[in-house]
């Protein structure tokens, strides 16, 4: 047996030091710094790798050829989205969230569904726990194979044996490798066992879908270099006191990192959510001031969200500046340019902005329908039902043009709005669309034609 080493890792980026030191030279973070024993062995499955045995070649890059890429349908058309087209063999897929968010449902769910011998890898349920939420689901697969197990060893050998078309791993924090001697979680065990299964999934070009936990901050839970080593990483967001789940790609080498996938969590599971606009409006039978529509993108969806404001009279000296799912640095200018540009004056007033449905929206063109939404609720009148907005609003008061406004005058019209206000400097053809078009180009320009 090889001797043991002892060494020191920081637990918030991976850093490796040969003592312990009171704060990360690299990341900073105080007392993050933990030991960890560490077994190096000859027989290691990836050290044992040569050089002299690989058969890659040097290529001029003009003269690699080009083809199209397989990929693999799951059945789930907001996973196949999010991921660029479907599963690309050999990829190794990790999704992070909350604890009880949804993420071992979606994946048991993926694995039922899918038209494909699956093998299902649980280190934290039993397989009669699987079997009770399998049963909950009411999907049946007869090639989805579960096997309870840690050791990524005995993990290997059974898929290799079984070969399946696509492996599932739930969670990469339970397991541990037997050529590392720390614990389980630990961030040497976690870049272990994750090395192993990149190294399978790129030698049998089997998709790998990794579970991860997360920390308090709301980051994945071991070292950053475990989010480098994979090709893609999902975070499953959502509130447990509702029944939306979103999901997103922070990082994808197969596709765009701006699309975004939606699911409705039920009894019987994950239910896809094809028309984003039916959760992110509200439902209501009167017209309430303080309530604005407007035309938002994700990546290449189009979808309508609902901003709601409330401004009031501060009776605690200080006014507050509160928002949900919007910048409260951008509302901030945003009521500087009304009160410079329009003379409205909110300096002295509480500003509360929400945006439905739960989700964070970062695209600058929902500005008009934020203003719309404060403005309407200082005058206390409510909007028109059937108008939107998509404008972005600069520091001398102008509304300012927005990409891909045909896309989102298309979605405006498809769901049955009468009036869409956008800026002036789009240049596009208004006789083309079967829904009003009203070109402004200044905060005051939309006050005159709403209020």
């Amino acid at each position: 047996m090889a001797k043991a080493k002892t060494t020191f890792f920081c637990q918030n980026c991976g850093t490796q030091y040969s003592q312990w030191l009171g704060q990360c030279k690299v990341c900073g973070e105080w007392n993050s710094i933990v030991e960890e024993i560490i077994e190096k062995s000859s027989n290691h499955p990836i050290s044992s790798l040569s050089s002299s045995s690989s058969k890659n070649k040097i290529y001029r890059i003009h003269e690699i050829e080009t083809k199209d890429e397989f990929r693999i349908f799951s059945n789930d058309s907001e996973l196949d989205h999010l991921l660029g087209g479907g599963i690309v063999p050999g990829s190794v897929i990790l999704i992070g969230g909350e604890p009880g968010i949804g993420k071992s449902t979606l994946l048991l769910q993926i694995s039922l569904q899918i038209p494909r011998k699956v093998l299902y890898v649980s280190g934290e349920e039993s397989s009669n726990q699987i079997k009770m939420r399998s049963d909950r689901l009411a999907i049946s697969n007869s090639e989805c194979y579960v096997l309870t197990e840690t050791s990524t060893q005995k993990i290997l050998k059974k898929a290799h044996e079984l070969q399946p078309d696509l492996l599932v791993i739930d969670s990469i924090q339970t397991l541990h490798s037997s050529y590392i001697e720390s614990s389980p979680g630990s961030i040497s065990q976690i870049r272990e066992c994750a090395s192993e299964l990149i190294k399978y999934a790129k030698e049998t070009s089997t998709p790998v879908f990794l579970i991860g936990h997360i920390t308090k901050e709301g980051s994945i839970a071991g070292p950053k270099i475990l989010e480098h080593m994979v090709d893609v990483v999902l975070q499953f967001e959502g509130d447990r006191n509702y029944v939306y789940r979103l999901l997103r790609a922070n990082k994808n080498r197969y596709g765009s990192t701006s699309e975004l996938g939606i699911y409705e969590m039920l009894s019987s599971g994950l239910r896809q959510v094809k028309n984003p606009s039916e959760i992110l409006l509200s439902k209501k039978d009167v017209s309430l001031s303080g309530n604005a529509i407007a035309v938002t993108l994700e990546g290449l969806r189009p979808m309508l969200v609902e901003i709601q404001a409330l401004v009031s009279t501060a009776v605690y000296g200080t006014p507050q500046r509160v928002t949900t799912g919007f910048d409260v640095k951008r509302l901030n200018m945003l009521l500087a340019v009304l009160e410079k540009r329009a003379g409205f004056l909110l300096g002295s007033k509480d500003v509360f902005l929400n945006v439905t449905g739960g989700i964070r929206v970062d695209d600058p063109a929902i500005d008009l329908a934020v203003i719309c939404a404060i403005l309407s609720s200082n005058e206390d009148i409510s909007l028109p039902d059937n108008c939107l907005f998509a404008g972005e609003v600069g520091l001398s008061g102008e509304i300012r043009p927005v990409n891909r406004i045909e896309q989102r005058i298309l979605e405006s019209e498809k769901l049955g709005y009468d009036v869409v206000f956008i800026s002036k400097y789009n240049k596009i053809d208004c006789k083309k669309y079967n829904i009003r078009i009203e070109l402004v180009s200044k905060v005051e320009d939309v006050y005159k034609l709403i209020f």
